[in-house]
């Protein structure tokens, strides 16, 4: 995304990183819109009446972000990447607090499906979180990767320029990764 905007956020993001608060007061509307599409995203799929909203999610992840003093924001990728996986770790806790069901056992669903639904079904979301755990032992690029994608709404371009590496590496990687978590996700069923 080599838009204006994606533009002036990098600069901006490294403006702040040089401690020009000035830069902060101008990039928080800008980052503002797209975090809550993101958390809007997330919470889409949530159950009627669920506590946290999305401006909540938003809120937490920007308390969190603002307490990163020696972060140095690359570009809008880098900044949008963490921010996804701050969003991730705060719905992931979230579920994992909530009371579960005695007895209860997952439905089966294909990958594409449990990526789909995850996002808003607490014991799903807890499922591929810890599929994520799992593949990240093995394979910290593709979990990346699949953060990323899935969780921060990255394009291929977008995750190829935070994670450095070649458009079609990350096509390649999200490939396999998807594959993987098919198969550890169909072992919970």
């Amino acid at each position: 995304m080599a838009s204006r905007s994606s533009h002036n956020v990098t600069q901006l993001l490294i403006a702040w990183n040089n401690g020009d608060q000035s830069a902060f007061e101008q990039l928080v509307p800008m980052v503002h819109a797209e975090l809550h599409r993101l958390a809007r995203r997330y919470m889409g799929q949530e159950r009627a009446g669920h506590l946290l909203q999305p401006t909540a999610l938003v809120n937490e992840a920007y308390m969190r972000l603002i307490d990163w003093k020696n972060v140095e924001w690359k570009n809008r990728a880098h900044f949008f990447g963490v921010s996804a996986q701050l969003m991730r770790r705060i719905l992931v806790d979230f579920a994992r607090q909530r009371p579960r069901l005695a007895g209860r056992t997952a439905p089966q669903v294909s990958l594409d499906e449990a990526l789909t639904i995850s996002a808003g079904r607490g014991d799903d979301l807890i499922a591929v979180d810890d599929a994520l755990t799992s593949l990240a032992r093995i394979d910290e690029r593709k979990s990346r990767i699949v953060e990323l994608r899935f969780f921060g709404g990255l394009s291929v371009k977008e995750t190829a320029e935070v994670m450095q590496l070649s458009e079609i590496t990350i096509i390649r990687e999200w490939n396999k990764a998807k594959a993987w978590l098919y198969r550890e996700l169909s072992k919970q069923t």
